[in-house]
């Protein structure tokens, strides 16, 4: 065992963590906590741990689940691509592995969704095999420690990192290095403001020595992010609102939203009502609503919403009408998977719908 690695599990047994997926080696439970926890906190996530695990506590009740399940539950997480994967991969486990989580790194990476980062850790967690679990924290972590310039968003980078990790992980606790390095990460080792002083691996630690910490780790490339106005309409009737179902092949696939015209702004009251050429003899205009920016990781949604009040289900403009909109009450809502921002609005809305 290398020193790095006899100071990091060192420290892990006594600052680790407590968390639930901790104190299991069922895949499935790991492999659910590390999906959530990609893009999610963990104080975030751990009560969508929960909630998931409650409507599908094991493969093959996910993998019967149809899609509007999964992502209703998934709902307000985010990023749902990930829970898509999720159900197509346990139903291939279903097909392909009788059931069973695969056992190897090799066939973890046959199924949807699970990359190299993801099959390492479920291996060595729940396996007790010796895989580097690489991830944000691991590339800060090492780049740091080893003084390390080369861009992790590089086939190069990535296969040094790898490589490095393999080197340094122990045969005999492999899960508890991985979530080591997690930790440091996580609580001291941070991108912005790490806590150097607090760090087992301060005293040989190469970037905090010469001056490198907040330059690594390194990447080539920024995310560049394509703006996009969304200009939704709520559109509601006695006890009902109109909802559409967003289609494949863009943000939010299969899940719902109000009807939505998208432009190249936001748009104005007057604007909006030029653009629908639609007789308000039966319609009120309500208000516009505060306006929102949402980031995603590739794209910066500007958003605006307006209230119409109608009193009757028919003279819907075209644009409208082309988004195969249908009317939904209170309780259909419920059940329905709506991204967050639809979700706050529909949350405000029907405690107290204006009739």
């Amino acid at each position: 065992m290398t020193e790095f690695s006899r100071t990091i599990i060192k420290w892990y047994q006594s600052n680790k963590r407590d968390l639930p997926w901790r104190k299991t080696s069922d895949p499935y439970q790991i492999w659910i906590s590390e999906v959530i926890l990609q893009q999610t906190q963990v104080i975030q996530g751990l009560n969508y741990y929960y909630r998931f695990l409650n409507f599908f506590p094991d493969v093959a009740t996910l993998a019967n689940a149809n899609q509007q399940q999964v992502l209703k539950a998934w709902q307000g997480l985010g990023y749902y691509s990930r829970a898509r994967n999720l159900h197509q991969a346990a139903q291939q486990v279903m097909l392909q592995f009788d059931g069973k989580i695969p056992d190897s790194k090799k066939d973890l990476l046959k199924l949807k969704g699970i990359g190299p980062y993801t099959a390492a850790a479920i291996a060595s967690m729940a396996f007790n095999l010796p895989h580097a679990a690489i991830d944000g924290n691991a590339y800060r972590l090492l780049s740091r420690y080893f003084n390390i310039h080369t861009p992790i968003d590089t086939t190069e980078g990535k296969k040094q990192f790898e490589t490095l990790g393999n080197q340094l992980i122990t045969q005999n606790h492999p899960g508890d290095f991985n979530q080591a390095i997690m930790d440091l990460g996580a609580t001291i080792c941070l991108p912005t403001s790490p806590k150097c002083s607090d760090c087992p691996l301060y005293l040989n630690c190469q970037a905090a020595h010469n001056g490198q910490t907040i330059n690594l780790p390194v990447k080539s490339k920024k995310t560049k992010r394509t703006r996009r106005f969304f200009n939704y309409l709520i559109i509601l009737t006695g006890q009902e609102v109109y909802l559409t179902l967003r289609q494949s092949g863009d943000i939010w696939q299969d899940m719902y939203q109000f009807p939505l015209i998208e432009d190249t702004r936001l748009l104005s009251i007057a604007q909006l009502k030029k653009r629908l050429n639609w007789s308000y003899d039966n319609q009120r205009l309500i208000k516009k609503d505060q306006d929102i920016r949402h980031q995603l990781t590739h794209q910066e949604l500007h958003i605006r919403f307006f209230y119409i009040i109608t009193e009757h289900k028919s003279s819907i403009p075209s644009v409208i009408n082309e988004q195969k909109i249908q009317f939904y009450n209170h309780d259909e809502v419920s059940h329905l998977p709506v991204p967050k921002i639809i979700s706050d609005k529909l949350n405000h809305i029907f405690p107290k719908l204006i009739t």
